[in-house]
């Protein structure tokens, strides 16, 4: 399938993905496909479409979330309860080559588009679902958000402060599962085009958010598996190394700094706050001794901050080599000068006018991402219907049974 309103010259150009998802951790998936030039069609139900459109209206009625991952795509209300709903994604997933899917367990199958169907049915179709818990599973009937899944692996335990466990701000069992997906699409893509693969048939993809939570709590875990240690949160610092924290200033703001190894400990202890008798101490001469002598060694370094302002200390430690960064909120974030600097915002259009969007991470020589517009709900449908060669009437008859808007 092609389309002049989304065609454009990325590496996944003339690939077509078909998107059957809600909320966060799908969208996240074909907003990036669609970042490296892939069309994304997002098929959603005429009653309310995605439900993150609806999560707020701080974005000029919009909610925040939908904008964020939703740019670029095409929208097509589709009632999948009814025939011709049904009948018409078909016609999708025949031209398509990937189908993305994020709904609640089981409901690809009631809907007889599960991978397993798909085999049969759309046998050169790259199914990707993403999940809670993943099958076989005691939990994997269950309904499952970030903050459940953050908090059934554990995340939330190695978050906050030691008996204040906190849920990670971003989303990131979401966030995260959706980059894995499309990894794994790219991954696949490349393959087929290669000649090589798992097998045959065009293999599916599933990817479940405690999965990805398990994975992204590697080093804890594994800590835990060899030490049987629970290391306990703390705050803006680590468990793993030392010193590795957040200080006050003298100016009323905070300053992180920060030590991987050795070297650095000995440049921050005598060349940033020179205090060269904690270099020589014993006790803090490897990182395995400053962790355990934690509570001595920072607050002498939060004394040397509380002397000096944010700007000294953050001019102090880059001469002497120390990784530091100053704490913003959300705020500072949005005017932060290193975006300005590197011109990371552009403005996309939505339905209720141009809105500042933020760059994908990822900058690939002589191409810029496309940054399309955030659909109305349904409003690529009759276009898309009509590619697909519906005859006008062929739609009327559909949208006054309810399948289509």
């Amino acid at each position: 399938m092609t389309s002049s309103e989304t065609a454009t010259t990325g590496p996944l150009a003339g690939i077509t993905v078909v998107a059957l998802e809600q909320a966060i951790s799908a969208p996240m998936c074909t907003r990036t496909l669609g970042d490296f030039g892939a069309r994304v069609i997002k098929v959603e139900n005429p009653k309310g479409g995605d439900f993150a459109r609806h999560y707020d209206d701080v974005v000029k009625g919009l909610g925040a979330h939908f904008v964020w991952v939703n740019r670029g795509k095409e929208s097509v209300a589709l009632d999948l309860k009814t025939p011709g709903g049904i009948g018409v994604l078909h016609r999708l997933l025949e031209r398509a080559d990937v189908l993305v899917s994020n709904l609640t367990p089981g409901t690809t199958a009631k809907l007889g588009i599960s991978p397993a169907d798909l085999t049969t049915s759309h046998p050169d179709l790259i199914a990707v679902e993403i999940d809670g818990y993943g099958p076989g599973g005691p939990l994997s009937h269950k309904r499952a958000y970030d903050l459940l899944v953050q908090a059934e692996s554990g995340a939330c335990a190695v978050t906050g402060h030691p008996g204040a466990p906190a849920k990670p701000g971003p989303p990131m069992a979401d966030v995260c599962s959706g980059l894995y997906a499309a990894l794994s699409i790219v991954a696949l893509l490349c393959g087929r085009e290669r000649g090589v693969g798992p097998g045959p048939a065009a293999p599916s993809v599933a990817v479940s958010l405690f999965d990805t939570m398990t994975e992204l709590m590697g080093y804890p875990l594994t800590y835990t598996l060899h030490s049987g240690v629970e290391q306990q949160p703390l705050g803006m610092s680590s468990p793993a190394v030392a010193p590795y924290g957040a200080h006050r200033t003298a100016d009323g703001r905070t300053v992180v700094l920060g030590t991987t190894n050795d070297r650095e400990w000995q440049r921050l202890a005598r060349e940033l706050i020179d205090r060269p008798d904690l270099a020589d101490d014993p006790r803090f001469q490897g990182n395995a001794g400053r962790v355990e002598h934690r509570a001595l060694l920072e607050p002498e370094i939060s004394a040397w901050c509380a002397r000096h302002d944010l700007a000294e200390v953050q001019d102090r430690a880059d001469a002497a080599g120390i990784g530091n960064s100053r704490y913003n909120t959300p705020n500072d974030v949005i005017n932060h000068p290193h975006l300005q600097a590197r011109d990371r915002w552009r403005e996309i259009d939505t339905p209720s006018g141009l809105v500042p969007a933020l760059l994908p991470p990822p900058v690939i020589a002589g191409y810029d991402p496309p940054m399309g517009a955030i659909p109305a709900l349904g409003q690529h449908t009759d276009a898309v219907l009509t590619e697909l060669g519906l005859a006008d009437e062929e739609i009327a008859v559909l949208r006054a049974q309810g399948a289509v808007r």
